[in-house]
């Protein structure tokens, strides 16, 4: 089992940053990947971003590629998504996930997911 916990959201103007941390525990050997999922309002639940803890390979939705960064501290079982430029159509619910698949692109292989942190931009 894996716990994740997300952290960071908050209310920024379009054009601004934020960072989102996402905490992993207990049994972390088993996780390939971790994901960054987002849900708006009527919205399905869209893939964000993947980053493998062994390789650090990448993986960016065509929407944020270019804006948003994903990275990870393996040393604290932390994985972060840094948000640039952003849009009021970034205005989500930002999930984490792990995953034990290398099909870490797609919300069907990841087994854990976080609470949840709430981004919400302004125009």
């Amino acid at each position: 089992q894996v716990q994740v916990a997300e952290s960071g959201g908050g209310l920024v103007q379009a054009g601004g940053s934020l960072r989102l941390s996402c905490a992993a525990s207990g049994r972390t050997f088993s996780s390939y990947a971790m994901g960054w999922f987002r849900q708006a309002p009527g919205k399905e639940r869209q893939f964000v971003a993947a980053i493998t803890w062994s390789g650090g390979t990448t993986h960016y939705a065509d929407t944020v590629k270019g804006r948003f960064t994903i990275s990870r501290d393996n040393a604290k079982n932390t994985v972060y998504l840094q948000l640039n430029s952003l849009k009021p159509d970034d205005t989500a619910v930002y999930y984490c996930a792990s995953t034990r698949s290398n099909r870490y692109y797609t919300s069907l292989a990841y087994d854990y997911w976080g609470q949840g942190t709430q981004v919400t931009v302004s125009s």
